[in-house]
């Protein structure tokens, strides 16, 4: 993963009714933080993973870049904060030996299922696997990056492929094929330039006009955005559209933020689902 450098010119809840409702209130309150962002209550409702790749596609050839290693890291990773901000999942509480959060297990609060495939795939792992795991190792089991042959069976396949066919659907991509002489590629390239430049728009705002300097005061879908963006190694380059005073003002920030104290910030974190978001930063960031 790369950091962001100076632009050159140019306890398993219960999952009773109650429970379930509370899970469903945080659900609905991330949702309208989306919205908030966005201006319009009638924009297209998009994941985080689903951001991520839109992020890292190129645009007019459809596919991601083949030099960016980060990628399907950051898809797993954008699936454990989606589950934390849906109110399923949280980290292990802290006990009188206070751990780092890369100590910390991922520990399910709710089973009831989400309505996305790749969601509920990951939940159900989660749900069965004993003992808990970290962070960081749910994000290498579910890329499929483990010397453990009985630990394959976590490795969610054909992600990317998966979230393009979703973005097909909601009508912001669509399917082409591009020949690479020695094979042929499924491409899917964009087609709804609007949403994307939403998208980047809300990313760039979290850095610049809706700033706080206490990044734990930002909403919580922004701050996950930026943290994942930068663990996917596409927020870089979702920057480069902006003016170069406000680049630098932007990846600045960024740096200050991303590469910083993480356990300081997490320290402040005032819901469990800020915590994974930090959690997914210290993962990301060991690379």
């Amino acid at each position: 993963m790369t950091t962001l450098t100076k632009r050159s010119r140019r306890t398993e809840a219960p999952t009773s009714t109650e429970s379930r409702g509370h899970e469903e209130e945080e659900e609905q309150k991330s949702r309208a933080t989306d919205e908030e962002e966005d201006g319009d209550s009638k924009t297209l409702r998009l994941t985080l993973m689903e951001e991520i790749l839109l992020l890292g596609l190129k645009d007019k050839e459809g596919y991601t870049s083949f030099w960016n290693d980060c990628i399907s890291s950051g898809l797993r990773a954008a699936m454990l904060v989606e589950l934390a901000l849906r109110g399923r999942i949280q980290l292990q509480p802290q006990s009188m030996r206070r751990k780092k959060l890369s100590e910390r297990s991922v520990m399910l609060k709710s089973d009831a299922p989400t309505g996305d495939v790749l969601l509920d795939e990951t939940l159900k792992h989660i749900k069965n696997t004993e003992p808990a795991e970290t962070v960081a190792s749910w994000i290498d089991l579910l890329t499929g990056e483990t010397w453990n042959p009985l630990k394959m069976y976590f490795q969610l396949p054909q992600v990317r492929e998966r979230l393009a066919k979703s973005l097909v659907e909601k009508g912001v991509l669509t399917t082409g094929k591009q020949n690479f002489v020695l094979f042929d590629m499924t491409t899917h390239p964009l087609v709804n330039e609007k949403e994307k430049e939403r998208l980047l728009q809300r990313l760039q705002a979290s850095l610049l006009d809706r700033w706080t300097n206490e990044p734990h005061r930002l909403p919580r879908r922004a701050l996950a955005l930026l943290v994942l963006a930068h663990g996917s190694d596409v927020l870089e380059r979702s920057l480069t559209s902006l003016p170069d005073d406000r680049y630098e003002i932007a990846s600045r920030r960024a740096k200050d933020m991303l590469e910083g104290d993480i356990e300081q910030q997490s320290a402040k974190a005032t819901t469990p689902a800020e915590e994974v978001i930090w959690a997914v930063l210290a993962a990301l960031n060991r690379a």
